[in-house]
């Protein structure tokens, strides 16, 4: 089953394996020690944690979703059958367990894509509890979070008290005397365990996400590279004549006006120049345009000449021309590089006035050259 769009609604998403038990137990644990409802349940999970889900929590009986929100007269909650994603073989066939590199594969794309299509709804709420499952599942959701966690989604890990834990007759605790025999046969009352949410801090790695990445499907892998672009050194690399620049070895085509900005100001670092003011406004300046039209050129070759650009700075280039240059660059920029264009962006100076304009690489990060084609 492929994940969902769900909108504008509080979601607890669990992973589990073998013991479904993990879901009531969290849910008793927020919706009656904390007061957090959910207002649907999701469910990840292989074949037969599916196959024991659909039994102990939704059937008639035992029922113990249904019991829980009946014994603690909790509103309406969806959780339902097609909220139990269960995990995909290659084929398509359901997971019966996570054991291969492919499984994991798989399960980590899953789970990601799944937590990005939550978050993707700004008015949705994400608790995400890693308490289920192996312990590869509970890792790659917790770094889902991580990776597309906003400030209102919390992670957390359910933790029972003794004899409970581990018990299969164990769902959560009542507010009546139910007698179980625990998993050493020794008998305890359901109505003494304790049920404790630890929750987990999560740093929040979202804004390194490119805009493609956040409304588009997207692998494990994908995104944590994506990251680690918008963490790395910068280093840029410009192919002029093929129109493109690699960043942090992602490559990246720019509009010819753009690309002929940022290699002027590329060009200066690998020079030793100082900062630029920009022209004056509404006031044509040669020397501006001059400067601009040279790398320009290397971009359009001889047919440069001829095209609207060479035409619009025959008297030199103004500060609103700069202005509306620099600034599609930066669009360009962060359109395909998210949260790491801000190392590529021509820097202002800050508050300073004149402003003051430079390309803030270091000369060791900068180098020309052909790219291959993305």
């Amino acid at each position: 089953m492929k994940p969902c769009a769900l909108q504008d609604e509080k979601i607890l998403l669990c992973v589990t394996g073998l013991s479904p038990q993990v879901v009531t137990e969290t849910l008793h644990a927020l919706a009656v020690d904390r007061g957090w409802l959910p207002d649907r349940i999701r469910l990840i999970t292989t074949e037969e944690g599916a196959k024991r889900a659909r039994l102990s929590l939704l059937s008639d009986e035992p029922g113990w979703f249904h019991r829980l929100c009946t014994d603690y007269q909790l509103p309406p909650i969806r959780f339902a059958d097609d909220d139990i994603l269960v995990l995909a073989q290659a084929d398509g066939s359901p997971m019966a367990d996570i054991r291969t590199p492919g499984d994991n594969e798989r399960m980590a794309d899953f789970i990601v894509e799944e937590v990005r299509q939550i978050s993707a709804d700004p008015q949705s709420e994400l608790h995400v509890s890693i308490a289920g499952g192996r312990k590869t599942m509970g890792f790659y959701l917790g770094y889902a979070l991580s990776l597309f966690g906003r400030p209102q989604d919390r992670l957390s890990h359910v933790l029972v008290s003794e004899p409970f834990e581990s018990c299969w007759d164990f769902f959560y605790p009542t507010p009546y005397s139910r007698v179980i025999q625990t998993h050493n046969k020794n008998l305890a009352d359901t109505r003494d365990a304790q049920v404790t949410l630890a929750e987990i801090p999560f740093v929040s790695l979202r804004h390194g996400m490119t805009d493609d990445l956040l409304t588009g499907q997207v692998g494990f892998a994908e995104a944590v590279n994506a990251v680690n672009a918008a963490l790395a050194p910068p280093r840029l690399r410009l192919d002029l004549a093929g129109g493109h620049i690699s960043v942090v070895g992602k490559s990246v085509a720019l509009s010819p006006a753009s690309l002929a900005m940022l290699s002027l100001f590329a060009r200066r670092v690998l020079e030793g120049k100082s900062a630029l003011a920009a022209p004056n406004k509404e006031v044509p300046d040669p020397e501006w345009a001059g400067r601009y039209l040279s790398e320009y050129r290397k971009i359009k070759g001889e047919m440069g000449s001829m095209d609207q650009t060479e035409k619009a700075l025959s008297s030199g280039m103004d500060g609103n021309y700069f202005s509306s240059v620099k600034s599609r660059l930066h669009k360009e920029l962060k359109k395909e590089l998210g949260a790491a264009a801000r190392y590529y962006t021509i820097d202002d100076g800050g508050g300073s006035r004149p402003k003051f304009y430079q390309l803030k690489i270091p000369a060791e990060g900068i180098t020309y050259g052909a790219l291959a084609m993305p």
